[in-house]
């Protein structure tokens, strides 16, 4: 591998996390005295048509959803024109502080399909690199306190710079190769969340009494899966649970529904049971039982989370809802990226 002349970097972030770990690698290779150049792939809108120099080493950053990269970077992975250049791929992991230790999150296929991907249009892979910053999924867990995510970025930092210098040296680092075993294990999990998850946490999210119908989240939404209806920001299945809108609320008034994800399921099973003596057949795998559960879930995402919008929109069934969602509650907090 040579060494590098010029580096771009590709990133897709939604709160900050990727961008910031694209910006330490674009300032790791200023040190050197190397080029750089950081894009946003959300601003590419034709990736085919991209001018890149053969000789440039390419980055691209991610965050990992669900095990993989979320579909917004396979799409940018998949239009890529076809090139020889040297690419290197990493992702931004959930990182949790306990101690003095920082708790690995899991990659699943996400390297696999993107590195498949990239060989089939004639790349060539310099690296594969996980980078375990804060983990900002405020629907399933607090946000991290102020001094773990500030010890996470600081340790990430560090990482970054000690990676680059191996790189831009011309050697190769595929250090997520390491956690192989534990990704294919995982990625069963990765294609369920491609196929389904994510459309039921696209309809997780919704804006309680405290909004003021600014429009930000619309406005700085990446994928564009808000848009506004009577004066209320809804969000479509094309969101990818990034968890920007939440954690730059200026009035911290998007919530997840909680109460509702209770009722879901609550439904789901009991629509199951009854249907059980219907379609006995489907009952007879572990994955006939998934994939009725599924469907019946989403259906009924699909049905009630329009309704809950309708219901939202008086003041007392917004508070009742309010207030059976975890993210509502002072001890939750926010997450923010230096």
């Amino acid at each position: 591998m040579n060494t590098a002349r010029d580096l771009i970097i590709y990133y897709f972030s939604g709160t900050g996390n990727s961008k910031q770990v694209a910006l330490w690698w674009a300032e790791a290779a200023l040190k050197k005295g190397i080029a750089a150049r950081v894009v946003d792939i959300t601003t590419v809108t034709n990736p085919n048509s991209l001018e890149i120099n053969s000789d440039s080493l390419m980055l691209i950053v991610s965050p990992t959803h669900g095990f993989n990269y979320p579909p917004v970077t396979i799409r940018f992975i998949r239009r890529l024109p076809r090139g020889k250049n040297l690419v290197v791929l990493a992702n931004t992991r959930a990182g949790l502080k306990i101690g003095r230790f920082i708790t690995p999150g899991l990659s699943g296929i996400t390297f696999m399909l993107s590195a498949i991907l990239l060989l089939s249009k004639g790349y060539k892979l310099g690296g594969l690199i996980s980078f375990d910053m804060p983990s900002n999924w405020l629907s399933i867990h607090p946000a991290l306190s102020a001094e773990s995510a500030n010890y996470i970025f600081h340790s990430m930092q560090q990482k970054v710079q000690r990676y680059a210098d191996k790189l831009f040296d011309g050697k190769s680092v595929f250090l997520a190769l390491r956690d192989l075993i534990q990704d294919l294990l995982i990625s069963p999990v990765a294609i369920g969340y491609y196929l389904a998850g994510r459309f039921f946490l696209a309809k997780s999210f919704y804006a309680s009494n405290a909004c003021t119908s600014c429009g930000l989240c619309e406005k700085n939404c990446p994928l564009h899966a808000i848009k506004k209806s009577r004066k209320r920001p809804y969000w479509t299945f094309r969101c990818e649970s990034c968890m920007k809108c939440m954690n730059s609320c200026p009035q911290e008034a998007i919530q997840t529904t909680h109460g509702l994800w209770v009722l879901l399921f609550g439904l789901t099973f009991l629509i199951m049971g009854l249907l059980q003596p219907v379609l006995a057949d489907y009952y007879r795998t572990f994955a006939g039982k998934l994939a009725l559960f599924t469907l019946i879930l989403l259906a009924l995402v699909a049905i009630l989370y329009p309704i809950q919008y309708v219901l939202i929109k008086n003041r007392r069934i917004n508070a009742a809802i309010t207030y059976m969602s975890l993210t509502f509650y002072k001890f939750w907090g926010r997450y923010r990226c230096k």
